[in-house]
């Protein structure tokens, strides 16, 4: 199974640490409009670092999402991020598709890290090396994902009913979501920041493709278990608190300082992924910041990340192109599915046959 390969009309299922979002999307005109949305909790610790450590409570939030009548089709797109995944660019002689074809396992071999034989292989030419200044050389995006972490995800989607059909890469079906509302301007460089409850997934995009992909292991229950420690707070009430209710004698104005320490934390990673990415690139420059994720919206994020890279920052709607009934989804329902609901809406858009 491809993880570039795609289906008829499916239902994208975003299955995060966090909640389970699932989108189905129906083409309207020249665009899309949302046949069905919904989203429900995940107990927590039930997923960790992207591995699903509990599949009953997982499959049992998947079923409760689908409950909802308005979802039609039974196929679902997922997708992975985090040590389960490696996407690599990678030189090679120019060859024919045939030849890559035979040959991509032996090259993969040398830049993953697991054996080749418990992955999942998939790649995309960016360029196929016929340039005047190729030298000779093609560049392949290389993607590798663990067999087992594919099952472990086929397998609570099963279970809940429902049947796999395509396992994608959480980074590329925001690139997704992203070229759908926003499209592409010519030379510009672009990050696409995707800030969830246990990793941001980080996708530069320069020239109209993935240039740069990785996964930073801080995210939205960082801040709260820091908010946790600081104030003595079960989990639940910090998550609270940290959204701006005050709980248990405590008010918002307690935990600014903990969420500003740990915003400065968050930046750092994301300092070091930007300096790697300008290391390695013919660039070293990024035009703007494409911020998704519910984390996205931790009290003066975005406005410290602005600070920081002195980079325009913008929120990615994903409905910015995309119709979500207006009679259907009241202005505070479009308030709280918006953030979240990227990687969901870039899965539901995958389509037979492409790659």
């Amino acid at each position: 199974m491809g993880l570039f390969s795609k289906s008829r009309s499916v239902v994208g299922l975003d299955i995060g640490s966090s909640a389970v979002k699932a989108v189905e999307l129906k083409a309207s005109g020249k665009g899309f409009r949302v046949a069905a949305f919904g989203s429900e909790p995940v107990p927590p610790d039930s997923i960790v670092d992207g591995a699903i450590i509990d599949g009953t409570a997982v499959a049992e939030a998947i079923r409760r999402v689908f409950e909802s009548k308005a979802f039609k089709t039974k196929d679902v797109v997922a997708s992975l991020s985090g040590n389960a995944v490696i996407v690599k660019k990678i030189s090679l002689p120019v060859m024919t598709v045939a030849e890559l074809d035979e040959s991509i396992f032996w090259e993969a071999e040398q830049y993953i890290p697991f054996d080749i034989q418990d992955v999942n292989l998939d790649y995309q030419i960016l360029d196929a090396g016929a340039g005047p200044d190729s030298k000779g050389t093609m560049e392949v995006l290389l993607v590798a994902a663990k067999k087992e972490k594919i099952a472990d995800y086929t397998g609570v989607i099963a279970q809940a009913g429902r049947t796999p059909v395509v396992v994608d890469v959480d980074a590329f079906a925001l690139q997704n979501a992203y070229e759908l509302n926003y499209g592409f301007e010519g030379n510009a460089v672009v990050a696409l920041l995707n800030a969830g409850a246990s990793a941001i997934n980080v996708n530069i995009i320069a020239n109209k493709q993935s240039v740069f992909t990785r996964d930073v292991s801080l995210g939205g229950n960082a801040y709260t278990e820091a908010v946790q420690r600081e104030l003595n707070l079960p989990f639940e009430s910090a998550e609270l608190l940290k959204k701006g209710y005050p709980v248990d004698g405590a008010v918002f104005d307690d935990v600014l300082p903990v969420l500003r320490a740990m915003t400065e934390n968050v930046l750092l990673e994301i300092q070091k992924t930007f300096d790697f990415f300008k290391a390695t690139a013919s660039t070293d420059h990024i035009d703007r910041i494409m911020l998704s994720g519910g984390a996205s919206r931790v009290d003066g994020f975005a406005e410290a990340l602005q600070e920081r890279f002195g980079t325009p920052v913008e929120m990615l709607d994903p409905f910015k192109k995309v119709t979500l009934d207006t009679k259907k989804y009241s202005a505070e329902q479009r308030e709280t599915i918006v953030p979240t609901a990227a990687v969901a809406v870039g899965l539901a858009l995958r389509r037979a046959g492409d790659r």
